[in-house]
């Protein structure tokens, strides 16, 4: 069995080697804010496969593609912003069965689904957007 994708378990030295970097690369890459690793118990960085492939994909955009370092950061919030939308996407294609077809906001701007006829929770902080689509025309 192999490590988990994202299980933080690579010291420095191991991640620059796997992505063919120097260790002082990785470390410039945290500050800039391109990798977070997490952090050992100690403050080491410890760097997931994740990471790593991270790693890669910024140095195929920088030297395969050109890109500066801003434009790299800028590429992969990006992509992660898309995952998320997608991931939310999915979520909601589970939810839209004939009970449950009522959305609103939940407190950190996630989408909740709410049973039809109810009423979401109040939340005096945020506050709720609950989406509504009016009924056709009873004739």
């Amino acid at each position: 069995m192999g490590v988990p994708y994202d299980e933080p378990a690579f010291v420095i030295s191991v991640a620059a080697e796997l992505a063919g970097m120097h260790p002082q690369t990785l470390r410039q890459y945290d500050r800039l804010g391109l990798v977070s690793p997490g952090r050992a118990r100690g403050r080491g960085r410890r760097y997931s496969l994740r990471d790593v492939a991270t790693l890669r994909e910024v140095q195929r955009l920088s030297q395969d593609e050109g890109i500066n370092l801003a434009g790299i950061k800028r590429i992969l919030a990006l992509e992660s912003h898309v995952s998320r939308l997608e991931q939310q996407v999915e979520l909601l294609r589970s939810m839209a069965d004939p009970g449950r077809r009522v959305f609103t906001a939940g407190p950190q701007g996630e989408v909740v689904a709410v049973p039809r006829g109810h009423r979401p929770a109040r939340v005096t902080s945020t506050g709720a957007l609950v989406v509504w689509r009016p009924s056709p025309p009873r004739t």
